[in-house]
């Protein structure tokens, strides 16, 4: 018996498992990209409230800067939904070529 292994069959697995990687890195990178906007985000948002002189009608509490807190988490997941403030977008732009040219 004679047996005869095509190597295109082997080639083309390989290729596919590959673009299926990059496919997989490329979907991880945006989502580490838009996770960190929304980081940056939140921290601009502590930084103008800090800017911000203490007084007014409620008095500064612990459950106050906690609720605060919460809420800068919120307000920077909802700015960055869609296009964002385009900081993910550059991020993304940047570091893709790099999966891309990977062998």
């Amino acid at each position: 018996m004679d047996f005869k292994i095509d190597p295109r069959i082997h080639i083309s697995h390989a290729t596919h498992h590959l673009k299926d990687r990059k496919s997989r890195d490329l979907d991880s990178l945006r989502e580490s990209s838009r996770e960190f906007e929304t980081m940056f985000v939140m921290e601009m948002y502590k930084a103008m409230r800090k800017a911000v002189p203490d007084g007014g009608l409620f008095e500064k509490s612990n459950s106050t800067e906690i609720f605060q807190g919460m809420l800068d988490l919120e307000l920077a997941k909802e700015t960055t939904k869609g296009k964002g403030m385009g900081i993910a977008q550059a991020m993304y732009d940047q570091m893709a070529s790099l999966i891309e040219d990977k062998k």
